[in-house]
């Protein structure tokens, strides 16, 4: 009768469905009593020896409520055989880790599970940093070496199919769950590979969850929904790990549902819940350097493919014209993120990416593409209490002369910081004049809950 191995038994084909027995050690021969060595060197020996006896082909097929119990009896098993002293904690914690090797990311699942932490920044085997409320503290996560690290990052890597190696030593992925990552390897990397992940949270994000983690106020919170309604076309400004893109998922939930969304980003981790989105992701050059579609390729097509709106990640580079044309060939609501330190500065980088494509245009033509097509401009900061805020929401009035013209209607000013030093307090500064769209916010008949907004005196 045929068998299939699991962990080296074999279950009948005559009742596949039996219960799996307990996985039993192989047999040793004499083995012998062995000296009392360091706890880290009785626990290397076992992970050694448990890999050893198990098949990682029937692991991967167990869910992992059926494998851990499985695992952490063949630990205690082996422990047993030789001689090897190991509580029950120690056991758990020896099972969770090969079940965490062979299934997940080893050391870095249980940071990923953590819905608390934001960032994982691994330096080196034995220096993981985690972002929690927006402090960077060490952790106490350790790999085993420099190699086990390397594991790991070509683990992700393979699943997304790319390399990552000596010959190719940076690359850029996602992980199941939308988790962006970066990865350097050496030569680059001095000391170890280093893996940076900005973690997929599982929770939707709204305006209402902005406000009360204190990213705005109720009536910033309202202008920006009174914004999105409108079909302005927004860019959000900010610097790395300053909420862009949280920024930019809370103002989609204002798209209409029959609207087609196209979605343009380097790494996937955009969270729109519209029925009618189409996302696309960049590819990078394969070895042979061939085969790289750049976010200018995908704004080109997207523009074929009949959107209402067009969303790109991040500007980077010269598809800044691209998006400038889609945002002025009547796709309104578009929106997208730049890197920029106030929202003067985010136009200026607009211009001085649309000049790396060599496009041949003067500066005021530049400009003129920039304020026929930009409404609003929204800065986000990271500030020194770890807080996410808006600090800037800024109106695109015109151009006179050379000089784009602008006007805040928003501008967060610091006042001081609670008494325990803990956190920063501050006002926002209003600019009650009217908009230069004001005749798009009459167009979907926003403009009384505009003045409605803007006339609160609760700030």
């Amino acid at each position: 009768m045929n068998a299939t191995p699991m962990f080296g038994r074999r279950r009948s084909e005559a009742d596949p469905l039996a219960p799996i027995p307990p996985i039993a050690p192989k047999p040793a021969a004499q083995a012998p009593i062995m000296p009392s060595p360091s706890t880290s060197d009785q626990l290397s020996e076992l992970r050694t020896l448990a890999l050893s006896q198990l098949d990682p082909a029937a692991a991967a097929a167990l869910p992992q409520e059926r494998l851990l119990p499985e695992i952490e009896k063949l630990v205690g098993d082996i422990a047993t055989e030789r001689r090897i002293q190991l509580n029950a904690r120690e056991q758990r914690q020896l099972a969770a880790e090969l079940v965490n090797d062979m299934l997940g990311l080893g050391p870095l699942q249980p940071l990923l599970d953590d819905e608390s932490i934001a960032d994982i920044m691994v330096n080196g085997p034995d220096r993981v940093f985690i972002e929690k409320a927006g402090r960077v503290t060490l952790s106490n996560v350790r790999f085993r070496d420099a190699g086990h690290v390397a594991n790991i990052c070509q683990r992700i890597a393979a699943a997304i199919g790319r390399r990552i190696d000596e010959s190719s030593p940076m690359v850029d992925a996602r992980l199941m769950d939308g988790s962006r990552v970066n990865i350097v390897f050496p030569p680059l990397a001095l000391d170890g590979p280093y893996v940076s992940i900005r973690k997929f949270t599982k929770r939707k994000m709204d305006f209402a969850r902005l406000v009360a983690h204190g990213s705005c106020t109720p009536q910033v919170a309202r202008i920006l929904e009174i914004a999105g309604r409108s079909r302005l076309n927004v860019i959000i400004s900010g610097g790395t790990g300053s909420g862009k893109t949280t920024l930019m998922n809370a103002m989609s939930r204002m798209i209409d549902p029959a609207e087609r969304v196209i979605t343009i980003e380097d790494a996937a981790e955009l969270q729109l819940q519209q029925p009618h989105v189409v996302r696309m992701e960049t590819r990078p050059p394969s070895l042979e350097g061939r085969g790289e579609i750049t976010q200018r390729d995908l704004v080109r097509n997207a523009l074929r493919m009949r959107p209402d709106r067009v969303i790109i990640g991040e500007v980077r580079s010269s598809e800044a014209f691209d998006m400038l044309q889609a945002m002025n060939t009547g796709h309104d609501g578009s929106m997208s993120t730049i890197h920029a330190n106030n929202t003067r500065d985010a136009l200026t980088r607009i211009e001085n990416m649309v000049q790396m494509g060599n496009m041949g245009l003067p500066s005021k033509a530049i400009k003129t593409q920039i304020v026929g097509a930009v409404d609003m401009i929204v800065q986000v900061e990271r500030h020194r209490d770890g807080g996410r805020r808006i600090t800037q929401v800024t109106d695109i009035v015109g151009l006179e002369g050379d000089v784009v013209v602008l006007n805040d209607i928003f501008q967060f000013e610091f006042t001081g910081e609670t008494p325990d030093g803990t956190k920063l307090v501050g006002a926002y500064k209003i600019g009650r004049g009217r908009p230069s769209f004001w005749d798009r916010l009459m167009y979907f008949q926003m403009d009384r809950a505009w003045v409605a907004a803007m006339e609160e005196t609760n700030w």
